[in-house]
């Protein structure tokens, strides 16, 4: 079964969120790295490269379904911020936007009883857990242990191990 028009039109919207995800990291990257936070920084750089690898799974889908792919306009991303734990919350909030971009994806390929769809975004939901999971014990440590630069250095260094 050939997939829709609706749901390749989707799909190629979630191209784009999943890039723009990448900037967005990639920026917050260069932010540690001005700030002399190399961990927090190597940490996005990994989610970068994840959201970049995200992209390229929605693509191949695509073409395994013999549909069209167009690559978007990436939004420029922020480029400052207040401090790390302003990072983290605005990370963890945008996790939680892209989880409900792919449950929105999962929506509709129900609707279309589009099952291979549905199989394809199962492993973006699992993953988009694994995400909020992980950003959000960041922020949630980074609240516990405030936001001085003693505590900071640690998160930092803990990160340095991704």
């Amino acid at each position: 079964m050939k997939i829709s028009e609706a749901m390749t039109a989707a799909i190629n919207d979630q191209i784009k969120a999943e890039f723009d995800s990448a900037y967005i990291y990639l920026a917050m990257s260069a932010y540690f790295e001005d700030c002399g936070l190399s961990g927090m920084s190597h940490w996005m750089q990994k989610q970068y490269k994840e959201e970049v690898e995200h992209a390229e799974k929605f693509i191949e889908y695509l073409y395994r379904r013999g549909a069209r792919v167009i690559i978007p306009e990436i939004a420029r991303p922020k480029e400052s911020y207040n401090d790390a734990l302003d990072v983290f919350r605005t990370a963890y909030a945008h996790e939680q936007y892209v989880t409900s971009r792919i449950y929105k994806l999962m929506d509709m390929a129900e609707s279309e009883k589009d099952y291979a769809t549905q199989s394809m975004l199962k492993w973006f939901v699992d993953e988009q857990t694994e995400e909020e999971d992980n950003t959000g014990g960041i922020v949630a440590k980074l609240e516990f242990l405030g936001n001085d630069k003693h505590s900071v250095y640690m998160v930092d260094r803990e990160l340095s191990a991704r």
